[in-house]
């Protein structure tokens, strides 16, 4: 009888540790410790169920399970130090690659993040997105705006110098708010001023400047006591001159990126050529010429080829002077 509890105990022990390495192989580090526990509990549990233990036996074990358990805290050990190793050979890749110092914490990052956004709220230029023409768009249109506020702020959050970033004319119960939750995760939490005011109401209107393809001023430069809106407005049947009509209802000036002073026209299969960006594009020009003073730099970071204009000293490719300014000619 002894012999028959014996072997139905080891047949339960193997089958306890064979299914607890399963769960090592998807548990974490910190978890190791918690499932070796949890396998003592089991094999406990298991003879409390069966036949009583032998007399003077604190928790009788067989050889075969004590065996598989020392072979179970190796495989744990080679584990741990696996674990070490690569989290040291990751550190000092990333020392080698810096050339300085270590790369610093994610606590730590979002820290410097979030000081330098309410720094920009304070003393940065600040940027307004005009959203109270999306009653028009349609849910695609609307997503694809979601996708763009969150692909600006990220750029913002990213950049040395930082706007600071309003979204006005923005109301919580509106289709692009459910959107924007729906996709950017943690919008809820962002760190920029929302509001159901109008920017023509929020702001002085002789501190607003609205940026849209349609002026007849090219912007010069990034001024600190300026607000410079964008258009909010993703519009597939592409009607002209929406954002242009609305700064001049209310007297507000208005200005274009220097597309047209720092680039040409460039030839493609579509003969395609338009100066209409996205709120995100339009942003990454702005940030980086903040940063860089730099206009070809910066336009180079925000109009892509595709828009069918490339930088005037890209042009030159080798090819004679005159064979370039006809090539210019052609699409001119």
């Amino acid at each position: 009888m002894d012999w028959k509890l014996e072997e139905s105990a080891q047949k339960t022990d193997s089958r306890v540790l064979q299914e607890q390495e399963v769960i090592l192989e998807d548990t974490g580090e910190d978890s190791i410790s918690e499932s070796f526990r949890l396998l003592q509990i089991d094999v406990e549990c298991e003879h409390r169920e069966g036949e009583t233990l032998p007399t003077g036996s604190a928790m009788w074990c067989s050889k075969n399970v004590q065996r598989k358990q020392r072979h179970w805290e190796r495989i744990v050990a080679a584990k741990k130090s696996k674990r070490k190793q690569e989290k040291e050979r990751r550190k000092a890749n990333r020392v080698e690659n810096s050339g300085i110092c270590p790369q610093h914490s994610k606590r730590f990052l979002r820290s410097l993040t979030k000081e330098r956004l309410l720094e920009a709220k304070h003393s940065g230029p600040r940027l307004c997105i005009d959203l109270s023409m999306t009653h028009h768009m349609s849910k695609k249109e609307l997503s694809r705006l979601a996708g763009q506020i969150r692909r600006l702020y990220g750029s913002n959050k990213k950049a040395n110098r930082p706007f600071w970033i309003y979204l006005t004319g923005f109301t919580t119960d509106s289709p692009l708010y459910e959107e924007c939750l729906r996709m950017n995760d943690g919008f809820s939490s962002y760190l920029l001023d929302i509001t159901e005011e109008d920017c023509f109401s929020l702001f002085p209107l002789e501190t607003l400047v609205y940026l849209t393809p349609d002026s007849e001023h090219a912007l010069e430069g990034i001024d600190l006591n300026k607000v410079y809106i964008l258009g909010g407005l993703v519009d597939e049947s592409i009607q002209k001159k929406v954002t242009f009509q609305k700064a001049q209802e209310h007297s507000v000036n208005t200005a274009r990126l220097p597309i047209q002073e720092y680039m040409v026209r460039c030839q493609n299969e579509k003969n395609y050529h338009s100066e209409i960006l996205a709120i995100n594009q339009v942003f990454d020009i702005l940030s980086t010429y903040f940063e860089t003073q730099n206009w070809p730099e910066a336009l180079k970071k925000g109009v892509s080829s595709r828009k069918g204009y490339i930088l005037q000293n890209s042009v030159d490719d080798g090819q004679p002077k005159e064979l370039q300014k006809a090539k210019l000619l052609e699409v001119s």
